[in-house]
Order: structure tokens, then sequence, then C-alpha cells
């Protein structure tokens, strides 16, 4: 009942910023209203070292003036719901819209674009709240524990921590769309630090997500990966600089592979910021490369894209302009089928919004992913690794090294280096480069690996001729 009464202040509140901007004189407007709760707790040693609760509600407020052919726009957002903070919110937007340049390409979706998802995506469980703080303080310890007590070798620890967050979103603009959703989140994670014979540390971690708590990982178990992936970079090397194949785990290829999305964003490609520019329809990548962006994904217990379940982390019934959420095909065995644009960008490239719009509150949409991932293969990972004569397992890199102008790639990286198909030693202090554009050519093998534990996810793969500087 509670929720009711809470669901229809805030669905109100929509209405009446949107009813008094359009009688302040907007042409157009939409509103958004959030209301948000988190939790954080994180133990180190045992011993909890921080805890914290927060709740948050805000209001964005965006209009449009017409102008002739363009429109001027204009947006502001409060976290004060008073009578007298929503007037300020008005009239500071209306304001502000005066004062900005004419845009021929703003404005809101047409009438016909808007729509949502039916049905129950399953975004939101109760018992992420349910779960008693106590109880999620004790698995971020019995992870920790688990990791501490894997190994001799792990006598410290960078600490475990549990994280939930609820969410509730309202939209509703001036040309009849209303819609919300609630989501559900939470996860933990453990990162333990291990000490080798010559007083040389390595860290690593692992961790468990979900949008509801009866299908998080067993703490033990995700203790117990964070301590193997820990040992395992104990007494890295660098190696010779060379050509070889890299084999990136997935957590890694996910990277490699969401450098598709920022390629193909409707932005870049109508600033010609991007190797993607000019080529729709043209091959980018090697005949074994569909990657696909699909805000109405289902997942299963495991994580894995299926019609059942749960919604995926990147699950949503509409984007942040109202638009349906869908499933594109960016590359298609290869071949560019698709850009993914907002209202915004579709209009720039006389094209359709893909529905991939996402804001925040305040300021103009950006373009968004939904759940976003390269399709998997055939081969397990041992046998993609068992395939490489001589190359470099990447579990880590850093730094960012990408640019999407020209496909240069360069960045710092660790790993396990491969010998007659087998993980050998661990390395690290070395740097992996290659250019895009040659890189989704070359991608040789494609695992069956593929797991979302976020809204992005990639299987493992293998990448031929890449550059490994090193020692």
């Amino acid at each position: 009942m509670i929720q009711t009464e809470v669901r229809t202040d805030l669905r109100q509140l929509a209405h009446d910023v949107l009813a008094r901007a359009l009688r302040a004189g907007a042409t157009d407007a939409e509103a958004v209203v959030y209301e948000g709760d988190e939790f954080s707790a994180r133990v180190r040693l045992g011993q909890v070292e921080t805890l914290k609760e927060s709740g948050s509600r805000a209001v964005g407020l965006r209009v449009f003036l017409n102008s002739g052919n363009a429109q001027k726009v204009a947006s502001t957002s409060s976290s004060d719901f008073s009578d007298d903070a929503i007037q300020h919110l008005v009239d500071g937007a209306i304001t502000l819209a005066r004062v900005t340049s004419e845009d021929p390409f703003a404005g809101l979706p047409e009438p016909d674009e808007f729509g949502q998802l039916e049905g129950d995506l399953k975004l939101y469980f109760d018992d992420v709240n349910q779960m008693p703080p106590a109880e999620r303080i004790e698995t971020a310890r019995r992870a920790e524990a688990a990791a501490m007590a894997f190994d001799t070798r792990i006598q410290n620890s960078g600490g475990a921590d549990f994280d939930t967050g609820t969410s509730h979103k309202i939209l509703t603009n001036s040309r009849g769309f209303t819609g919300e959703y609630r989501r559900s989140y939470c996860g933990f994670s453990v990162a333990p630090i291990a000490l080798d014979e010559k007083g040389g540390m390595q860290r690593n971690y692992w961790y468990s997500s979900s949008r509801t708590t009866s299908l998080l990982e067993s703490p033990e178990e995700i203790g117990r990966i964070a301590a193997e992936r820990t040992l395992r970079r104990l007494g890295a090397r660098r190696v010779p600089t060379q050509k070889a194949p890299v084999v990136f785990s997935p957590e890694i290829a996910r990277s490699i592979i969401g450098n598709i999305f920022d390629a193909a964003n409707g932005d870049a490609i109508y600033r010609h910021a991007t190797f993607f520019a000019d080529m729709l329809g043209k091959q980018v990548a090697g005949e074994n490369i569909t990657v696909v962006d699909d805000g109405t994904m289902m997942l299963d217990e495991r994580g894995i894209h299926s019609n059942i379940q749960i919604g995926g982390f990147g699950t949503s019934p509409f984007d942040s302009e109202g638009l349906p959420s869908r499933r594109t095909v960016l590359v298609k065995n290869g071949v560019l089928e698709s850009y993914v644009n907002n209202a915004y960008t579709a209009r720039k490239l006389k094209m359709r919004s893909t529905g991939n719009a996402s804001r925040g509150l305040a300021g103009n949409p950006g373009i968004g992913a939904g759940n976003f991932y390269l399709e998997p293969g055939t081969q397990s990972p041992e046998e993609i690794i068992g395939a490489v004569k001589n190359g470099l397992y990447v579990t880590e890199t850093m730094g960012f090294g990408v640019n999407l102008v020209t496909g240069d790639y360069s960045q710092g990286a660790a790993g396990l280096w491969i010998e007659n198909g087998e993980l050998a030693y661990p390395v690290e202090e070395i740097t992996i480069a290659g250019n895009l554009k040659d890189m989704y050519r070359n991608i040789v093998a494609i695992g069956n690996d593929l797991v979302f534990r976020s809204s992005s996810a990639a299987p493992t793969i293998h990448i031929e001729g890449m550059t490994i500087a090193g020692a």
C-alpha cells in the first residue's frame, strides 16, 4: 500500500512539472522523476571499515521553445520537491532556453515513435531491500574469509564489499508518453592480496551480481575464485617485445568489443570522429563476428541469455526519450548493419532512433547501450588456449589507449604466458598494441563462455598478430 502511494505521488509530481512548463511557455517539455536507495558495506580483515546507506529523490525538466524551423532547449534539475523549488525549476529552464542558440535537430521524438515493452520484465525484486544489513555484511565477511583461508600465501586483503541499490524512474512528456519502472541490484566482491617468497605482492578480485539476492553465488565460491586469480599472478615477469597471438579473458574481451558500440555511436558518426564513418553496409570485422545490443533481453540464473528468469542488467521497457527498448544488430557476420542513435543523432543522420537514448536528470540525452554483447562461438576457453603455441592470455588492462578516429589501440596489460597450449607463467609490465580495424578482422576464435555479470559481455576471444611490448 505504501509503495502505491509513493508511486502515485511521484507520477503526479512529474505531470505537475510538465503542466507548469507548458503554462510557462514551453512548446514541448519532458519531465523525469527519480527515487533511489543505496547500501554499501566494506569489510577488511573481518572488520567493518565503512557502512553507507542513502536515499535520494530528484526531478529533471527539459523544455523546448519553438523558433521557426529550429528549437531552443534547456534543462534543469532539483532534489527539492517543495512548491517554490518546483516553480524555480520551471522558471529557470524557460529562462535558460530563451538565451540558448537555436538547434534545427533538437526536439522530442515524433508521437508515433513512443512506446514501451509490456509485461513484467523482472527488473525489481523486494528481497534486495529485505535482506538484513547484518546478513549483507556477513556475506562480504564470508567471501573474504574464504579467500584468506585458501592458501597461506594470502596474508592480506584489499577488502570485501556488499552493495545494493533500488531505483524508481518516471518519464513523461508533452507528446502523450508516460512510463515508469523500478530496478534492483545487489552484488558483492572480494580482493585478496598474496605474498611470494621474495616479498612481492599481487592482488586480484572476483564478484557476484544480480537483480535478486536469491541468485547471488556462494560467498565461499567467490572467495575461492578470487584467491586462485590472485595466486596465479605471483612471480610475474616481463616477456620480450614480439608479435604474438593474444587471448583475451571475457572480462577484458568485453572492453575490446565495447569499442564497437562507441565507434557506431551516431554522434561520432555525424562528426566523422570514428573509423566506422561511412562504413554502413561494409565489412568491418571477420565473418565470425556478430555484435548485438538488446534492451529487451532476459537472463537465466547463470547470467546466460535466455527467455526466462530475470531482466538483464541493461534491460528496460523504454529508453530515456520514451521509445521502446529493442534489439539492434550492430554487426552481422562482420558487416556493419546499424549505427546506434537517439532522436537527435537520428535527425542529423536522416535515420530513425534505435531506442538508445540515455540521460540523467539534466542535460540532453546521450547514447547508451542496453545489453551489449558478442555472440558466442563453440569452443571452450581451454580449447582456444590449447590451440596457441606461444602467446599471451590477458586478464587485466590498464589505462586508456583507444583512438576511435584511427582505431589505434595500445594498453598496459598483465596476464599469463601461453606455451604449447598451456598457461605457463604470469606476465606483467607489458603493453599490447594493434589497430581495432585489424583486430576485429583477426579474431580467429570465439569462446562459448558468454556470461552477463553486467550490461555488457563477451566470451573469450583469440586475436592474431598483436604487438606485445616488453623487455
